[in-house]
């Protein structure tokens, strides 16, 4: 039998407490994955930088979420904030459930499921504060009123959802709900 012995590995010429450290250098491959890494984390930090944020996940959240409501609301592009887009709208029943749906995520808690009035005044009676023709009712959705007694929802609606509940809530008007007593003026038929 042949006595094979691995030959010792080199030691440093330094000892810690006592103990002796092998002179065992990291392999080539990772030390080239570790400088690579961090020439790519240099570029990457300067490219990102420079992009503005436009490389995240976020941003690219949101442009999908822009695409999405293009392809949403592309047949409403010939609408315009005015009586006659909000009377064109109330006639189809598609978007008036559109509007029903951002009614109901924005607007009852304050003027109720029926839109009678909890808080804020009743929309389907014939007196309104602050509207006299239906575009109002989008300036007030958009702007707000009363000191933010009624929110300003500019910035929570995205695209033509302000025309669209808008045009719904003008559909509201003359059912006649149960709810809060009678506030502003009485304003002509739309």
């Amino acid at each position: 039998m042949s006595d094979t012995t691995l030959p010792e590995p080199p030691l440093t010429d330094h000892a810690y407490d006592g103990i002796m450290e092998y002179d065992n250098p990291t392999p080539g491959w990772w030390s080239w994955i570790f400088v690579i890494s961090i020439i790519f984390s240099a570029v990457y930090f300067f490219v990102a930088t420079m992009a503005g944020g436009q490389l995240s996940p976020l941003a690219a959240y949101e442009a999908d979420q822009r695409e999405e409501l293009k392809r949403q609301y592309g047949e409403l592009a010939a609408y315009g904030n005015d009586d006659a887009s909000m009377q064109k709208l109330k006639a189809e029943a598609k978007w008036m459930q559109v509007g029903e749906a951002i009614y109901n995520t924005n607007c009852v808690a304050c003027h109720g499921k029926n839109a009678g009035g909890v808080t804020a005044p009743n929309l389907t009676d014939d007196n309104w504060i602050y509207v006299k023709t239906q575009k109002d009712i989008i300036d007030i959705v958009l702007n707000g009123r009363k000191n933010g007694a009624m929110p300003a929802w500019k910035n929570t609606l995205r695209g033509p959802e302000a025309l669209i509940v808008s045009s719904y809530v003008a559909k509201l008007r003359g059912n006649n709900a149960p709810g809060k007593g009678l506030e502003g003026e009485k304003i002509p038929a739309w």
